[in-house]
């Protein structure tokens, strides 16, 4: 009987010492805080690009107790173009704006547009990146809009879905008619394309009546979101020719006035919120690879031609395109220098 009793004693000592710890560790990851609330400018609608600012909702209302509420206003506070002008009069305390919306007023984050940049690789682009977004000249220009980056939208690498004959080598894309932005657009014209403008939503339509050749988006999920793959023969499976930028960023007199713990918090959270981004491009990709090899032929390059894709046009690109181009502005050549430094050590791990 004594020893039943002590035994049983020792279980429940055990379970509420068990309690008490589970209990500090729930305390421990709480954040207490005055009532905060942040609007956060985006447009579209929730999809794989805004999966990770989801999570970043959720868990600062979880962290917080409720104290900290993160709207995600879909379309519905600017138009995609003047979010920075909303961030800069503070109508807004976050918001995403894409680079190539106004590259005279964002020159620092059109580097992200450059074609066949070594940051192919997720976690090579957000380690990069990060540390791009800290450089001096970068945060300067940004502070100018009364504005800081607080991290990396991220888009996919882009890729070709096109109609007819395929290019199985990077000379068959002389002639061509692609629908192309920013870096990939004014590689491709080096190869000897003719670029077509043309909005998102019609490429369905123009590429079925043979108006363009082919059509690059973020693979897999924007070629998909547009149904491209509908009206595509075939598909690049490892181009890569080049993405966009997309930030997310903060009115800097909001930030300014969180208190350092909520702060301290946002920071703490980035590593998931990209970690939720990743898993959702990689869900899309589960369903749209499959889907894309069963209806269209994949058409791969060798290696020999990217690397020289990449010396003969990609690199005098990042020279013409950035570095001579904003020169007069930023300090272009460091800024090149420090971006891929830092992809080389975050591919070596470093």
């Amino acid at each position: 009987m004594l020893h039943n009793a002590l035994r049983g004693a020792a279980i429940a000592a055990a379970a509420l010492a068990f309690a008490t710890t589970a209990q500090a560790g729930s305390h421990a990851k709480m954040v207490d805080g005055p009532a905060v609330t942040w609007n956060h400018s985006l447009w579209g609608k929730p999809r794989a690009f805004t999966a990770g600012l989801e999570h970043l909702a959720e868990q600062l209302a979880e962290r917080t107790g409720g104290k900290f509420t993160y709207k995600l206003n879909y379309g519905g506070l600017s138009k995609p173009k003047e979010n920075l002008d909303g961030i800069e009069i503070g109508a807004f305390e976050a918001a995403n704006f894409c680079n190539f919306y106004s590259p005279d007023r964002t020159p620092s984050a059109m580097i992200f547009s450059l074609p066949f940049l070594p940051i192919g690789d997720w976690n090579v682009r957000i380690k990069a990146s990060d540390a791009y977004y800290q450089h001096p000249a970068v945060k300067k220009e940004m502070a100018g809009m009364n504005a800081m980056i607080y991290m990396a939208g991220v888009l996919p690498q882009y890729e070709f879905l096109g109609r007819g004959e395929p290019p199985r080598d990077l000379a068959a894309w002389k002639g061509m008619k692609v629908r192309a932005g920013g870096g990939v657009a004014i590689a491709m014209e080096k190869l000897g394309a003719t670029l077509q403008t043309v909005p998102a939503t019609e490429v369905y339509t123009l590429l079925e009546r043979g108006t363009v050749d082919a059509v690059s988006f973020p693979f897999t999920y924007a070629h998909a979101a547009y149904k491209v793959h509908e009206v595509a023969d075939w598909y690049t499976g490892n181009f890569q020719p080049g993405t966009a930028d997309c930030p997310t960023v903060f009115n800097l007199d909001a930030w300014n006035a969180l208190p350092q713990q909520y702060k301290d918090l946002l920071l703490e959270l980035k590593d998931s919120v990209y970690e939720k981004q990743k898993e959702a491009y990689l869900a899309a990709d589960k369903i749209n690879l499959p889907l894309f090899a069963s209806v269209m032929q994949e058409i791969r390059f060798s290696e020999e031609e990217l690397a020289t894709f990449r010396d003969e046009i990609g690199k005098p690109i990042w020279k013409e395109g950035f570095v001579d181009l904003y020169a007069d502005r930023l300090p272009t050549q460091e800024l090149l220098d420090f971006l891929l430094a830092e992809a080389e050590k975050a591919r070596n791990g470093s």
